[in-house]
């Protein structure tokens, strides 16, 4: 069967029900990380002046995509928005508008449901008016028992790992331990427990957009045994019949988890 592109027709919406009855019994991801990709690329083709547009489109689609993950039944979603290459690297007034649009999106998604929003990342690398939204957004909504929305900004996979370390070795050293038992000691687990996501299923599935087939520095410890379905969309050209496929090719695979 065929559906319309625009995501309106009653082909699509017929589409959408029968993928939502196919998953009634399959197994759901626990925990999905979304790289949302594309946003310029968007923008251009469109031809807005400004990445803005592609920017703030690419967020009003996150806050779809958290709907369809908080309905489907997934617990956690790990959404990249900014990345510490992206703060040295990105021009400044593109930097400042996606500055901008992040903080807006942290604080509507505090609003939203029963959803409780964390961010991951290196707080004093960030502005400091965007470093106290997410805390506020996190403080406002840290006794929530909805979905657990993960906001990436100001993240990098190899970062978290050593600040993960660092945090053991502190930890080790002010309960006057020795560096040849911490040697001894450490585990994978250990280092689980002090990432940012510590407490928190690994992600079951990462999700990329805009045909993009790489990891970008995300998650790269939690996803060793994660699965992977890249999506040829841009990021805002996301359909809801999209995700619902990548949880239906989720539901078929057999997890080996490295073995």
């Amino acid at each position: 069967m065929s559906a319309s592109s625009d995501g309106r027709g009653p082909l699509y919406r017929l589409y959408i029900n029968r993928l939502r009855r196919q998953l009634e019994s399959a197994p759901v991801p626990r925990h999905v990380a979304m790289m949302i990709d594309g946003n310029r690329r968007w923008a251009r083709q469109l031809g807005y002046d400004s990445a803005a547009h592609g920017h703030r489109a690419g967020a009003a689609k996150m806050r779809e995509f958290l709907e369809w993950c908080d309905d489907v039944g997934v617990r956690v979603v790990s959404l990249y928005l900014l990345s510490n290459d992206n703060l040295r690297k990105r021009d400044s007034q593109e930097l400042s508008d996606l500055i901008e649009i992040i903080a807006e999106l942290a604080e509507e998604l505090s609003h939203e449901r029963d959803w409780r929003v964390q961010h991951m990342g290196r707080a004093h690398l960030l502005p400091p008016d965007l470093a106290r939204v997410l805390a506020d957004a996190e403080t406002r909504t840290k006794d929530r028992t909805g979905l657990h929305v993960n906001l990436a900004v100001g993240y990098g996979g190899r970062g978290e790992i050593v600040d993960a370390v660092r945090s053991i070795i502190a930890q080790h050293d002010q309960d006057g331990g020795s560096l040849e038992a911490l040697a001894a000691s450490l585990t994978p687990e250990q280092i689980g427990e002090h990432l940012y996501t510590g407490g928190q299923p690994d992600p079951d599935l990462v999700i990329r957009t805009s045909g993009e087939q790489r990891l970008s520095d995300f998650l790269l410890w939690q996803s060793a045994h994660s699965e992977f379905y890249f999506v040829e969309a841009l990021g805002p050209d996301l359909r809801e019949v999209d995700f619902l496929r990548a949880i239906r090719d989720y539901a078929t695979r057999d997890r080996r988890y490295g073995s």
